[in-house]
């Protein structure tokens, strides 16, 4: 089993920067792909990047390209998200994720909380 753990959320004003920090414990992650989410409430979450398991293949939701930028080092177990120019509409708890070899997210943090206001 694998846990994860989010932190790094907060409050920041728009235009701002923060950033995430998930760090896994029980498992290395060195051979998964790890994935940042958010969900507002009532709202499906949805992915907002993804990063490969030697951290050269990187994915960006197009709301957010650009702006946040996806890290992992396996040595220490973690994964960050670098968010900048942040925008209310990034209001979300954010969640990290681990994708094992099956294709599904076999591991999930219990989020994070981030607002940016306007």
């Amino acid at each position: 089993q694998m846990q994860l753990a989010e932190s790094g959320g907060g409050l920041v004003q728009a235009g701002g920067s923060l950033r995430l920090s998930c760090a896994a414990s029980g498992r290395t992650i060195r051979e998964y792909t790890m994935g940042w989410f958010r969900q507002i409430p009532g709202k499906e979450r949805e992915s907002v990047a993804a990063i490969g398991w030697t951290g050269r293949a990187t994915d960006y939701s197009d709301s957010v390209k650009g702006r946040f930028t996806i890290s992992r080092d396996n040595t220490k177990n973690t994964a960050d998200l670098q968010m900048n120019s942040l925008k209310p509409e990034d209001t979300a708890v954010y969640y990290c994720a681990a994708m094992g070899s099956g294709g599904r997210w076999d591991y999930w943090g219990q989020g994070t909380q981030v607002t940016v206001s306007s």
